[in-house]
Protein backbone atom coordinates (compact mmCIF):
# COMPACT_ATOMS: atom_id res chain seq x y z
CA UNK A 1 0.00 0.00 0.00
CA UNK A 2 1.37 3.30 -0.88
CA UNK A 3 1.94 5.51 1.97
CA UNK A 4 -0.66 8.56 1.31
CA UNK A 5 0.14 11.92 3.76
CA UNK A 6 -2.47 11.31 6.95
CA UNK A 7 -5.71 13.30 6.01
CA UNK A 8 -8.83 13.73 7.46
CA UNK A 9 -11.85 12.86 5.62
CA UNK A 10 -12.95 16.56 5.91
CA UNK A 11 -9.65 16.98 3.91
CA UNK A 12 -11.24 14.96 1.38
CA UNK A 13 -14.34 17.45 0.22
CA UNK A 14 -12.84 19.99 -1.96
CA UNK A 15 -11.27 17.34 -4.15
CA UNK A 16 -14.44 15.19 -4.41
CA UNK A 17 -16.60 18.14 -5.62
CA UNK A 18 -13.52 18.86 -8.39
CA UNK A 19 -14.81 18.37 -12.26
CA UNK A 20 -11.26 16.54 -12.44
CA UNK A 21 -12.05 12.67 -12.04
CA UNK A 22 -8.21 12.55 -11.30
CA UNK A 23 -9.35 14.87 -8.27
CA UNK A 24 -11.74 13.01 -7.45
CA UNK A 25 -10.13 9.48 -7.71
CA UNK A 26 -7.27 11.03 -5.25
CA UNK A 27 -10.14 11.76 -3.27
CA UNK A 28 -11.43 8.50 -3.18
CA UNK A 29 -7.87 7.01 -2.40
CA UNK A 30 -7.83 9.49 0.58
CA UNK A 31 -10.96 8.45 1.83
CA UNK A 32 -10.42 4.22 1.84
CA UNK A 33 -7.23 5.27 3.54
CA UNK A 34 -8.02 6.87 6.20
CA UNK A 35 -11.14 4.44 6.97
CA UNK A 36 -8.80 1.58 6.43
CA UNK A 37 -6.26 3.32 9.00
CA UNK A 38 -8.74 3.84 11.19
CA UNK A 39 -10.28 0.13 11.25
CA UNK A 40 -6.49 -1.31 11.26
CA UNK A 41 -5.69 0.97 14.46
CA UNK A 42 -8.94 -0.07 16.31
CA UNK A 43 -8.20 -3.52 15.63
CA UNK A 44 -4.59 -3.25 16.88
CA UNK A 45 -5.90 -2.23 20.26
CA UNK A 46 -8.37 -5.29 20.15
CA UNK A 47 -5.86 -7.28 19.83
CA UNK A 48 -3.60 -5.56 22.83
CA UNK A 49 -6.30 -5.70 25.17
CA UNK A 50 -6.82 -1.95 25.00
CA UNK A 51 -9.76 -1.01 23.21
CA UNK A 52 -12.26 0.69 25.14
CA UNK A 53 -15.59 -0.92 24.65
CA UNK A 54 -16.92 -4.04 23.19
CA UNK A 55 -17.48 -4.87 19.38
CA UNK A 56 -20.98 -5.76 18.03
CA UNK A 57 -19.65 -7.54 15.48
CA UNK A 58 -17.90 -10.36 15.36
CA UNK A 59 -13.74 -10.47 15.07
CA UNK A 60 -14.58 -12.31 11.82
CA UNK A 61 -16.56 -9.79 10.11
CA UNK A 62 -13.54 -7.18 10.85
CA UNK A 63 -11.14 -9.00 9.37
CA UNK A 64 -13.05 -9.40 6.34
CA UNK A 65 -14.15 -5.70 6.39
CA UNK A 66 -9.96 -4.89 6.50
CA UNK A 67 -9.43 -7.21 3.84
CA UNK A 68 -11.75 -6.16 1.33
CA UNK A 69 -10.18 -2.66 1.99
CA UNK A 70 -6.41 -3.53 1.86
CA UNK A 71 -7.61 -5.16 -1.64
CA UNK A 72 -9.79 -1.99 -2.34
CA UNK A 73 -6.89 0.18 -1.68
CA UNK A 74 -4.40 -1.84 -3.84
CA UNK A 75 -7.04 -1.93 -7.31
CA UNK A 76 -7.15 2.11 -6.70
CA UNK A 77 -2.85 1.98 -6.35
CA UNK A 78 -2.92 -0.22 -9.47
CA UNK A 79 -5.36 2.26 -11.34
CA UNK A 80 -3.42 5.44 -10.29
CA UNK A 81 0.04 3.88 -11.71
CA UNK A 82 -2.04 2.68 -14.96
CA UNK A 83 -4.02 6.55 -15.58
CA UNK A 84 -0.40 8.08 -14.40
CA UNK A 85 -2.63 9.37 -11.51
CA UNK A 86 -0.26 10.38 -8.92
CA UNK A 87 -1.70 9.44 -5.07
Amino acid sequence: MATYRQAELKDTVSLMCSDDYKERFKAEYAQVAVRYQKLKAMLDKWDTGKLNFTPTCPRGVYNFQIRAMADYIASLEARAAIEDIEL
